[in-house]
């Protein structure tokens, strides 16, 4: 049944790419929201009248039919709904993890697709039928409440392209790693719905060949996919979506329908995700006054590495090692006192300005909180910004350079424009020149065979990237890059030992006491993960070979601990020898050349 509901989805996408197209005028957006419209009756439909009946009276294959039904008629809108209406994106298609609200000491059960999923597979239970009834009447009421913010939307041209072209990144990220289909894996089929949809959608704004044809095939390639986990990731992207997404940026210039502005995560001219300058680094700072600039920059880097900061002999440097990809080698950091640690590995400053939450705890929202919270730190620098920003406004050269950095500070050199230089400096650590980012941009000589069949692991069968999100690689999930995530893994205090003892540290739980928190820590970027052992927030992982082989068994739970709200599934990968080898492979083509 599958089989045939793929092939309806490109049955139609392929009589839109060769019929009739309209020409594009002023009256675009609202054929759109036409269209859009027709796609939320039909997705109303088979929820209301497939799923729900089928939830209530019908056996496992029905369910199980109308729910694919029903994931596959939502695609067809997910391309505005999480451009449009993020929020209820997340309640009708978001992670089955409850929602937590730090700020308000509150947790929220999940909802949507991925919940009911999780009645249906790896098996159906009779005794859930009532919950699920429920989850599914609350996908429907969701469904209703996003359709009003279809109504109430205004469409813009600009805005419809911008947001197909986030569908396809969507599919590169997400779709095809199985993010949103863990259990049922039908990902990489579904991004044959959401390509078609993105092709209907452009259909609008007349013909273009090449960019309709690069559609066709891509569908037929994603559609004809029999096994999940065999299924070439790295040929799709190179190319399908990739080239799709450079041509649609290439037609919006030609059709002269400007871009929006660079407000979000991805610049909106970016060709493709490995487009060198394809983030905007200020929309992950606090204020407008935090955003970057050369002279920001330049500044915060002499202030890294200068003693001047703590008036004694130790720096931001000390710890973060740029020949060690910005760490220091060793399980915990040195503590001030001679003989003592920290409590924690130090992690990498790489990419560190790509995400909303600094520290394994991620107690910081913003860089600038970080630097103030390292400062004050009785066992790192023990020093204060406020007594540094003194120190600093007596010599006339810093007074100078200050003023250039921030043509609108007043005459005293506040404490502020300390940690936003700083910021700036730590923002500029994202080169994004790795093998892996040269031959994403087209020099085939940088990846072997192995490399890219690692590639095709750590997006598929070994799961990384569901949590480690490409193109950055850590938790902050695209394309919106709008929340960086948290995961409980049951990290081991002794690697390797004949009994395994969970590490004691509490994570995220030291500072927002609520359980489902505990043991929870950031997920890092895995970028450079091969110049940064030893591993773990504790550093007790002294080889990528160990980490590997800690996710392969599934985490602390699979290794027979008993952590109630672990968030790594406990089975096991199954990854042989060979397949570990090469996701080794694979992670050392993320090592960026000495900055």
């Amino acid at each position: 049944m599958m089989h045939k509901l793929i092939s309806g989805a490109f049955l139609l996408s392929s009589f839109l790419f060769w019929g009739c197209f309209p020409e594009k005028g002023p009256q675009t957006p609202e054929q759109v929201k036409t269209h859009l419209v027709a796609e939320f009756d039909s997705l109303q439909t088979v929820a209301g009248q497939q799923l729900l009946k089928s939830a209530q009276h019908g056996d496992s294959t029905a369910v199980r039919q109308a729910f694919h039904q029903t994931r596959q008629a939502y695609k067809q809108i997910e391309w505005f709904t999480e451009y449009y209406a993020p929020s209820a994106s997340r309640e009708l298609n978001g992670a089955p993890l409850p929602e937590i609200e730090i700020e308000e000491t509150r947790v929220f059960d999940p909802s949507g697709l991925q919940v009911i999923e999780e009645f249906l597979y790896p098996t159906w239970q009779e005794t859930g039928r009532p919950e699920l009834v429920r989850e599914v009447n609350a996908f429907l009421s969701t469904l209703k409440r996003t359709r009003v913010i279809l109504d109430e939307s205004v469409l813009t041209e600009g805005h419809i392209l911008d947001a197909a072209k986030q569908e396809v990144f969507r599919t590169m990220i997400l779709g095809v790693s199985g993010f949103d289909t863990p259990l049922a894996k039908t990902g990489v089929k579904e991004t044959a719905v959401a390509l078609a949809s993105v092709g209907e959608v452009l259909s609008f704004f007349g013909e273009n060949a090449a960019l309709q044809r690069l559609l066709k095939d891509a569908i037929a390639f994603t559609a004809q996919s029999a096994d999940f986990d065999a299924f070439d990731r790295m040929a799709y992207i190179n190319r399908f979506a990739t080239p799709i997404t450079s041509r649609l940026v290439a037609w919006q210039k030609e059709l002269q329908i400007p871009f929006v502005p660079s407000a979000l995560a991805l610049n909106p001219t970016a060709t493709s995700l490995f487009d060198s300058a394809a983030f905007n680094p200020d929309f992950f700072t606090g204020t407008l006054e935090a955003r970057t600039s050369p002279e920001k920059v330049a500044l915060g880097k002499d202030l890294f590495h200068n003693p001047i900061l703590t008036a004694g002999g130790r720096t931001c440097g000390s710890c973060h090692q740029p020949e060690l990809a910005f760490t220091d080698g060793l399980a915990k950091s040195n503590a001030l006192q001679k003989g003592k640690f920290v409590s924690r590995n130090a992690p990498t400053l790489l990419y560190a300005g790509l995400q909303h939450a600094q520290f394994y705890d991620m107690r910081s929202p913003t860089l600038e909180n970080q630097a103030m919270d390292v400062m004050a730190n009785k066992d790192e620098m023990h020093a204060s910004v406020a007594e540094a920003a003194v120190r600093l406004s007596q010599k006339p050269a810093y007074v100078a350079a200050f003023k250039k950095a921030f043509p609108t500070m007043e005459q005293e050199l506040k404490p502020r424009y300390v940690m936003m230089a700083l910021a700036s400096y730590v923002r500029s650590l994202a080169p994004f020149r790795s093998r892996f980012d040269l031959y994403m941009r087209g020099d085939q000589r940088q990846m072997n065979g192995q490399e890219i069949k690692g590639f095709n692991l750590f997006m598929g069968k070994a799961k990384c990237g569901t949590c480690h999100f490409m193109p950055v690689f850590n938790g902050t999930a695209g394309p919106s890059f709008s929340t960086t995530e948290g995961e409980v893994l049951g990290v081991l205090q002794s690697p390797g030992s004949k009994n395994p003892v969970l590490d004691p540290d509490e994570g995220r739980y030291v500072h927002n006491k609520i359980d489902e928190l505990k043991f929870a820590f950031k997920t890092p970027t895995v970028r450079n993960i091969a110049k940064t052992a030893p591993y773990m927030h504790n550093g007790a992982y002294k080889t990528l070979k160990e980490v590997i082989d800690f996710y392969n068994r599934g985490g602390g739970n699979g290794l027979g601990l008993n952590l109630e709200h672990q968030t790594l599934p406990s089975d096991e990968l199954h990854l042989t020898a060979e397949e570990q080898k090469a996701l080794i492979a694979f992670l050392h083509t993320l090592t960026d050349p000495p900055l």
